[in-house]
């Protein structure tokens, strides 16, 4: 059976941190942070997910001087309806399972 895309755990924790405010520009490291997910793992669902166009990314300058700008992210139309299906998807899912419900796909 071929893998959704998208689907992943970790890509699922991402929207998640995402979707609460799909406008908002948010930060790597917050994000790391707020999903838990390490910098190896974020870092490349993050470009994936941008050059997709499910991501807008963009830096910003630093406050303090000698700091060096800040790569920024946020979801694209795209990005927050594909998100939601799959969020959705993964707690029918989720639904399915805590009930003792299996589907079976034809091969």
């Amino acid at each position: 059976m071929p893998r959704t895309p998208h689907a992943s755990p970790q890509t699922l924790r991402l929207f998640e941190a995402l979707i609460k405010d799909p406008a908002t520009w948010r930060y790597g490291y917050d994000l790391s942070r707020e999903t838990g997910l390490a910098s190896g793992t974020l870092y490349p669902i993050l470009m994936r997910l941008t050059e997709q166009g499910l991501l807008e990314a963009g830096w910003e300058p630093s406050d303090q001087p000698g700091r060096p700008p800040r790569h920024t992210y946020r979801l694209t139309g795209d990005g927050a309806a594909l998100a939601r299906v799959r969020l959705a998807d993964a707690a029918a899912k989720a639904a399915r399972r805590a009930a003792g419900v299996s589907i079976v796909r034809p091969a």
